[in-house]
């Protein structure tokens, strides 16, 4: 298994074995890569009855994907609860490194601000200095702002998809994915409320790589019921 984008191709681990914890179970589970049956199995279970095996096999690495999984071109892996290829970074953002993608992003948004803060208050002070310079910190603080609210826009949309415990592939190409088709409008299939979405983003070990189930069409309907003043009492929404 790959430590940064989660590659599902025990047989290329170097030590040959994978812990997995499913959700719902306390208990991890140790699979090793000369056992592609048990792995088989594992994802099979993942599906509703009467999946068919070749749309969740993926055809360039040959092997079964559990849901949210999906191959990259450019890594060429499959990777767990795949978000995105990030040029920048130069590597894909997934289960385990989303978290430190966010604080990245985070940590970035707040750099910016800072040295924005630093250009206005350079321009402010009652320094005598050639006009050139000050022309020139206003055209960088306009390229600072432009940078900012990308940067703000970027870390807003993250945090949503944390809260709703969603990925930018999810979201932006659930219509093509053939188990979200069938998923209403906001609705979101996999998230466990607020509360217990941002525990498992933050908290939950890097080394244990927890595979979701689909949720049944009870749970589904549950999720599509509207919210009423009795469970945002009860905090439905956590």
């Amino acid at each position: 298994m790959s430590e940064v984008v989660n590659g599902l191709k025990p047989a290329s681990s170097q030590n040959g074995s994978l812990n997995v914890v499913i959700e719902g179970s306390q208990s991890g589970r140790n699979f090793q890569g000369s056992n592609p049956s048990s792995w088989t199995k594992l994802v099979m279970d993942m599906y509703p009855p009467g999946t068919s095996i070749r749309s969740c096999t993926c055809s360039y690495c040959n092997v079964e994907q559990p849901p949210r999984a999906k191959h990259c071109h450019d890594c060429d892996k499959c990777v767990l609860q795949f978000d995105h290829h990030c040029l920048w970074l130069g590597s894909c953002v997934g289960q385990d490194n989303h978290c430190k993608f966010w604080w990245y992003i985070c940590e970035e948004t707040a750099l910016c601000l800072w040295t924005g803060i630093l250009y206005i208050m350079y321009l402010k002070a009652n320094i005598s200095r050639a006009w050139w310079k000050d022309a020139i910190m206003i055209l960088l603080l306009i390229a600072l702002s432009i940078v900012i609210i990308f940067l703000l826009l970027l870390l807003l949309f993250h945090s949503y998809l944390v809260l709703t415990n969603q990925t930018t592939y999810e979201l932006v190409r659930c219509r093509r994915i053939p188990y979200l088709r069938r998923i209403p409008e906001r609705v979101y299939p996999f998230s466990k409320g607020i509360c217990r979405n941002l525990y498992n983003f933050c908290c939950v070990r890097s080394s244990i790589y927890s595979l979701e189930p689909l949720p049944s069409s009870q749970e589904l309907e549950e999720k599509a019921r509207p919210y009423t003043c009795l469970d945002i009492l009860a905090c439905r929404c956590c």
